[in-house]
């Protein structure tokens, strides 16, 4: 029962909330002759009456103590970090994995009496929805928000603003209009509200705490992904399954980053470490939380349960693939297709394989971005590199590469990873699109930054005293092999 209900009865929310005439707002996208439901008004107002609900300590004791026990039920199934075997034979981390059982409870407690959520979810699609054309969320967007939707194609679409302007919702309100404009809900015979909360589990999955690993970059991946899966040379061949691939991958590659990389985990004996044996840890567990999100949300119920199991394991090998040091290995390949032209789109391999390289390069595509925001995003993974090299330093451990502060500058990060990382795989990129207007814009941005990067070295030696040697500056000339090893073990800034 939701929580909102165990206060007030439905019908007597519609009493308690009439407007000055009586009569409670109607949908904006309703239409004549469809019936309507009572609608609650703006969040604002729901909230100042929640609020005084809970003013009623001895209700908010009894109903908080309800919540408790029921969830500390639930979890005694499941303790840790147990994985799932649902009835496709996919294993799946349950979707409220924590680092422990009481954080666990916890958060599944937040989730239960979250009033915010449940009016979130409950006010945009409640009632009988008009059935053409599907207008999502239009309630909740501000006017720039919408025109800046109508132009998510445009490689200058600036994910900050928009996540300012959605409040923090770019994630849910960029998929939801996404999976609309694709048709992939009409296609698929999605629920529009299982859609919806859906994408809420995978928005609130992501920790805001993460300087850089967080939904923001989840949102901006994810509209790199629209851009590339529009590229003539694969757009003409993705059928709509490659699409909601694409798209679901991209939203869900990071869900549930913990801010810490791979060799983090390890050297701590995380348990996520012990459980996928070292191998890919953390895309591992991306991948089967977003398999539980999906089970628990339901969101693919309806289909055959052949194809949930396809889509289960093509999700799996596509956010597999984001994995840093497996880079040599996709661009190794991807240079013996152009090579040897034998790249078959309508083949559904070779699809896939061009959707895995699509995701790479969305998923490290900051430094091809215009300067404004690849150096906000640049700031944001360096601060996430230091906090761990901070914590490293707590807990007396190896400092990680790229994490010490006091010796791996901004830009000799950046200038590394972009030599060593992003050059390679997007010149690849550039030569399977056949130079795209995409491909080209892409380049020189990225041409345009290293040379900002560059020209920042001198300036930041300055600012510590330094004489200007050091290592710092080896990253402005050739390099070595060891930096580019160095570049990859540092996760995708």
């Amino acid at each position: 029962m939701p929580v909102l209900e165990r206060y007030f009865h439905p019908a007597e929310l519609g009493r308690r909330w009439t407007g000055p005439e009586g009569v409670l707002p109607s949908s904006p996208g309703s239409r004549p002759g469809c019936q309507q439901g009572p609608l609650p008004w703006d969040l604002p107002e729901m909230i100042r009456m929640v609020k005084l609900v809970w003013k009623s300590k001895s209700e908010l004791q009894a109903t908080k103590q309800r919540g408790i026990l029921e969830n500390e039920d639930a979890l005694r199934s499941f303790p840790g970090d147990i994985r799932l075997r649902g009835q496709t034979g996919v294993p799946a981390e349950r979707r409220d994995t924590t680092y422990s059982g009481e954080i666990g409870t916890k958060k599944k407690v937040k989730r239960l009496l979250s009033f915010q959520r449940y009016f979130h979810a409950s006010r945009l699609l409640r009632g009988i929805i008009p059935q053409a054309p599907l207008h999502l969320l239009d309630e909740d967007y501000l006017g720039q928000a919408r025109h800046m939707l109508s132009k998510v194609g445009m490689w200058d679409f600036d994910i900050f603003l928009f996540d300012r302007l959605t409040n923090g919702n770019s994630l849910v309100t960029l998929l939801c209009h996404l999976f609309n404009s694709h048709g992939l809900i009409h296609h698929f015979k999605l629920d529009m509200v299982t859609l919806h909360r859906f994408l809420v589990m995978v928005q609130e999955d992501y920790h805001s705490q993460n300087p850089y690993h967080n939904a923001v970059h989840a949102a901006d991946v994810t509209q790199a992904m629209h851009c590339y899966l529009k590229e003539p040379k694969l757009a003409s061949f993705l059928t709509p399954l490659d699409i909601m691939l694409g798209l679901l991958a991209a939203a869900a590659h990071d869900v549930d980053h913990p801010g810490v990389n791979q060799p983090f985990l390890i050297k701590t004996n995380h348990h996520l470490a012990n459980l996928y044996q070292n191998m890919s840890v953390l895309e591992n567990h991306h991948w089967r939380s977003t398999i539980g999100m999906l089970r628990e949300s339901r969101l693919l119920a309806h289909l055959p349960k052949e194809m949930t199991q396809d889509i289960e394991q093509q999700l799996g090998s596509l956010i597999l693939a984001t994995d840093i040091n497996r880079q040599n290995e996709f661009l190794t390949r991807l240079k013996a297709h152009l090579h040897n032209k034998d790249l078959r789109l309508e083949d559904a391999h070779d699809r896939h394989f061009m959707l895995q390289i699509a995701l790479k390069c969305a998923d490290i595509c900051n430094p091809c971005r215009i300067w404004e925001m690849s150096k906000q995003w640049s700031e944001r993974v360096c601060e996430e590199f230091y906090r761990q090299g901070e914590l490293e330093q707590k807990f007396e451990l190896e400092i990680s590469p790229l994490c010490n502060q006091q010796k791996d500058s901004i830009p000799s990060i950046q200038i590394g990873f972009m030599s060593y990382i992003v050059e390679p795989l997007f010149r690849e990129w550039a030569h399977f699109t056949g130079n795209s207007a995409l491909s080209e814009n892409m380049l020189g941005h990225l041409a345009h930054n290293k040379a900002q990067w560059k020209s920042l070295l001198p300036r930041q030696h300055r600012s510590r005293g330094s004489s200007g040697s050091g290592p710092d500056q080896d990253h402005a000339g050739q390099g070595t092999e060891s930096e580019e090893q160095t570049a990859r073990e540092g996760d995708s800034p």
